[in-house]
């Protein structure tokens, strides 16, 4: 791994730095995946949806779904009705409870979903380049605590 240049130690060797640190992390890869799945006319909303789906579990509800992706059911509710009119994915009535829709995926979408994958693995391999196996476990190990503290607080 690279040593971090001074400005590099000056602003991410403080700890209320970390988060920015991460946050625009987060944002740079992302917006970077998103520019490489446009030729699949999806955007970060559809295909983090798709991607949050198929992780989930096909047959989710709607109110999971918006909790596991951070958004608001009103803001879901309208990002599924363009991707079910457009075919990348249906919601169905629960048999449980016909007042609970449930997400599932079409064929379309699981396509679309491995050609997903194949681009995002590619982008990873970019992005992890110069960074030793034990470098990522470690970082993998310092955001999974986070996480979970973070999950269990205020709690």
């Amino acid at each position: 791994m690279s040593e971090p240049d001074s400005r590099d130690r000056d602003e991410y060797s403080r700890v209320d730095g970390f988060g920015q640190a991460l946050f625009e992390t987060g944002r740079a890869w992302r917006m970077c995946l998103d520019r490489r799945l446009q030729p699949l006319g999806l955007s970060q909303a559809k295909w983090r949806t798709l991607i949050n789906v198929a992780r989930v579990g096909e047959g989710v509800t709607q109110k999971v779904l918006a909790e596991r992706m951070g958004v608001e059911g009103p803001t879901l509710v309208g990002l599924l009705d363009r991707l079910a009119r457009d075919r990348w994915l249906e919601r169905r009535a629960s048999e449980d409870d016909r007042r609970v829709r449930r997400v599932y995926l079409t064929p379309r979408a699981r396509d679309a979903l491995r050609e997903i994958e194949v681009v995002a693995a590619a982008l990873r391999e970019e992005l992890f380049t110069g960074l030793s196996e034990d470098d990522l476990l470690q970082c993998l190990r310092v955001l999974r605590h986070i996480r979970d503290r973070a999950e269990n607080l205020d709690g």
